[in-house]
């Protein structure tokens, strides 16, 4: 079993093209993608009273690769990164952990699912991610270098995003009201590279 607690620090990038774009910039700034395109298909558990939202905290479970994950993230410290305490572990059995939580009153409240390829970045990590709403590209790290490496990839601070992707797409449901209650795609095998 592996068990991973570390502050993480991360923002996000609305990218205003589309993931092919994002890739040749990426790619022609000379980063190296460093695993394959995954789909990642995310579930939010929370008690019916949101005690977690209201709390800034987050309990999900990642399948991803054959794989699941669990992670608990801590609240974010104020600021221009989304910085917080992230503590994550692998699951063999995702179905007899979504039981658990639901014996102990947690229950799914939203689902999300993103394409995303890694890319290898020195001190970080740079991620093209590919949602129902758009591309976005994430950068965790040190806040150094989350500055230098949005600055060379073209972007200013005032375009740093720290909410996080339950958030954006309560946004694009105020804004789309047939939207759909979670973020997925109506057919994975219908999103293109």
């Amino acid at each position: 079993m592996r068990l991973r607690a570390v502050i993480e620090t991360e923002i996000k990038l609305r990218w205003d093209g589309d993931a092919n774009s994002a890739h040749r910039h990426i790619e022609a700034l000379g980063y190296s993608v460093s695993g394959p395109r995954l789909l990642e298909a995310d579930q939010l558990f929370d008690r019916e009273s949101g005690e977690l939202f209201r709390a800034g905290q987050a309990l999900r479970l990642r399948i991803s690769g054959g794989n699941a994950t669990a992670t608990y993230k801590g609240p974010a410290k104020a600021g221009p990164y989304k910085s917080r305490e992230e503590i994550e572990f692998d699951v063999s059995d995702a179905e007899a952990f979504e039981t658990v939580l639901s014996r102990l009153a947690y229950q799914r409240v939203f689902r999300y699912e993103k394409f995303r390829t890694k890319y290898s970045a020195g001190a970080g990590l740079i991620t093209v991610d590919e949602t129902p709403v758009g591309v976005f590209l994430e950068l965790e790290g040190p806040e150094y270098w989350i500055d230098e490496t949005a600055t060379r990839l073209g972007f200013i601070r005032d375009q740093y995003l720290t909410a996080s992707y339950a958030s954006i797409y309560r946004d694009y449901r105020a804004a789309h009201a047939d939207a759909p209650a979670d973020m997925v795609f109506a057919s994975a095998s219908g999103v293109k590279h």
